[in-house]
């Protein structure tokens, strides 16, 4: 855990800041609460906690429901301790925004409020099983079939396919919903109903931007669908009510700021959209956290990807407010490779530690890396696919592999770019960015020199939270967050410092490591063996020992 206060030669006085706004950051590592200065934009305070994750299958990831719960009540309290020490008194704190990992399913009992089930995180890749049966009923078993409705492909990573999976599987959630007392929520929805009075009147509320990510809200009328949920056989009682993503939605009811009004909600990405300013047409931003997500803002234009990327509500600040939209290129693993280099390879001992050891080669040394740990998402979204190095020799190292890993992230971000390019017909002359790895020069060069941009990095990287506090900030009935009077982020700059020929010739080798990865996690009768589509092909042909053709020419050699 971590906290972290603002501080002045003279030190802050209660009041001089004017009014604040609080910001819970609830996402798939760490939660954090961020108080800010609705004036300045500055953040203040705040406290931050890690958080668990559970793999008790390969391929599944789950968290604690009431651990997450936890961790918000513990951060809030953390920083208003901060506050006091500061001596700016809490009750300044006048509205709070939630912004959360989306696409992460909860189910609970509405009268226990106990949760079901552990939270199915948004990378959990369980649900492909149920990918394939959904598709057998498709049309054309076609995974974008869904998508002039819910701008989304059929595919493990969203809600519908999770809750329909909970159904499937546990007696526990098939129970509760048969009696019609199961509710779901993504996490956002989790924390409002718990911190507006859980059983004693607890709002089941979500916002647009997080029913965008669900698979079961129409991206035009903003509701949920009665096609979408009955093609996934989704019971439509279970749904949340959808609001705008800036409105008073109830007040807290417990805690260290009792009474204080909710009244911002966005899904992480789409705060950082909010928080990077990039709130016109053609503005483009790219978060590096666990995943990797690039988001470009279309204005009020619904525009469907023909590149694997997806279409999704931006953000719609107000009740009446426009409703805007954005193309999205989701990357699954990012950050996630480097804990995995630290955590199942000990290759290093913290996350930080990865700049250290990329310094120390001037290059990959030819291995690339490709982090399909439970698959691909964008723009390819195949399931198919799984881990892959490449380029290996016996001078490859352990620094190598950290830089491979790195460089994965920005040759992730290339394809996502060209893909934009391909369906917008703009081209980016510069790519905004934010997130936890950001903090990584190296990584900010790769960027710039594989994406051929420059790449900016604000020197405020708190740009989630700072979009949620703005949109709790500017709702009806706080109003004091003027969204019509932004100052601009300053940044540090990077730009691209290798010839072009370099960075094609790179980029074409990181396609060949891509396809190389594709076609391995297949289904039982797509697999090779007697039963496979290769059960007909002669063992050298399948790559199978030389030695026993040689036998049968009576030939005894065994290489």
């Amino acid at each position: 855990m971590s906290s972290g206060m603002w501080s002045a030669s003279n030190g802050p006085v209660s009041g001089r800041l004017g009014p604040l706004v609080g910001a819970v950051d609830q996402g798939t590592s760490s939660t954090r609460f961020l108080v800010f200065s609705a004036n300045t934009g500055e953040v203040l305070t705040y406290h931050q906690e890690e958080v668990a994750q559970i793999y008790p299958n390969e391929g599944w990831v789950e968290q604690d429901c009431n651990g997450l719960l936890k961790s918000v009540h513990t951060c809030i309290e953390k920083a208003v301790e901060n506050l006091k020490s500061l001596e700016i008194d809490p009750a300044d704190i006048k509205a709070i925004g939630i912004t959360n990992q989306r696409e992460t399913t909860i189910v609970w009992d509405k009268t226990t409020g106990k949760p079901l089930y552990n939270a199915i995180v948004w990378l959990d890749a369980r649900t492909a099983s149920t990918v394939d049966a959904v598709l057998k009923e498709t049309p054309g078993q076609n995974k974008d079939y869904l998508k002039d409705l819910c701008g989304l492909p059929i595919t493990t990573y969203f809600s519908a396919l999770k809750l329909r999976w909970l159904l499937d599987n546990v007696p526990e959630v098939q129970e509760v919903a048969e009696k019609g007392n199961l509710f779901f929520g993504t996490v956002d929805s989790w924390l409002l109903w718990n911190m507006t009075g859980g059983l004693e009147g607890g709002l089941h509320v979500t916002d647009v931007t997080n029913a965008s990510r669900t698979m079961l809200m129409n991206i035009t009328t903003l509701k949920w669908d009665a096609n979408l949920c009955k093609f996934f056989k989704i019971p439509m009682s279970v749904l949340p009510e959808i609001r705008s993503s800036a409105e008073i939605y109830g007040y807290i009811t417990d805690g260290p700021l009792l009474g204080i009004p909710i009244s911002g909600v966005l899904g992480d990405q789409q705060a950082a959209l909010v928080g990077q300013m990039c709130l016109s047409r053609g503005q483009a931003k790219n978060t590096y956290g666990t995943g990797c997500f690039l988001l470009y803002n279309t204005g009020t234009q619904i525009v469907q990807s023909d590149h694997g990327l997806l279409t999704t509500v931006a953000y719609k600040l107000g009740k009446k407010a426009p409703t805007i939209y954005a193309l999205e290129g989701s990357v699954a693993i990012a950050g996630a490779a480097v804990r995995w280099l630290r955590d199942n390879l000990s290759i290093i001992q913290s996350s930080a530690d990865i700049e250290k050891l990329a310094k120390t080669v001037k290059d990959s040394g030819g291995v690339y890396f490709v982090p399909a740990f439970s698959g691909l998402f964008a723009p390819y979204w195949r399931t198919d696919a799984r881990g892959t190095i490449c380029g290996l020799t016996q001078g490859s190292t352990g620094a190598h592999l950290a830089r491979a890993v790195l460089e994965a992230v920005c040759f992730q971000t290339r394809e996502i770019l060209d893909a934009m390019q391909k369906d917008s017909g703009i081209t980016l002359n510069k790519l905004q960015v934010d997130g936890g790895m950001t903090g990584n020069n190296i990584l900010m060069q790769l960027q710039a020199d594989i994406a051929g941009v420059p790449v900016a990095r604000p020197s405020m990287t708190e740009t989630t939270s700072l979009g949620a506090a703005m949109a709790a900030g500017a709702a009806e009935g706080i109003e004091v967050w003027d969204l019509t009077k932004l100052t601009p982020l300053t940044t540090d700059d990077f730009t691209p410092a290798i010839m072009p020929e370099e960075r094609e010739m790179r980029y074409e080798k990181w396609c060949m490591a891509v396809k190389r990865c594709m076609d391995w996690e297949l289904p039982r009768d797509k697999q090779p063996g007697p039963e496979g589509p290769l059960r007909n092909m002669t063992p050298t042909a399948t790559g199978l020992s030389i030695a026993s053709e040689r036998r049968r020419n009576g030939r005894r050699e065994v290489l």
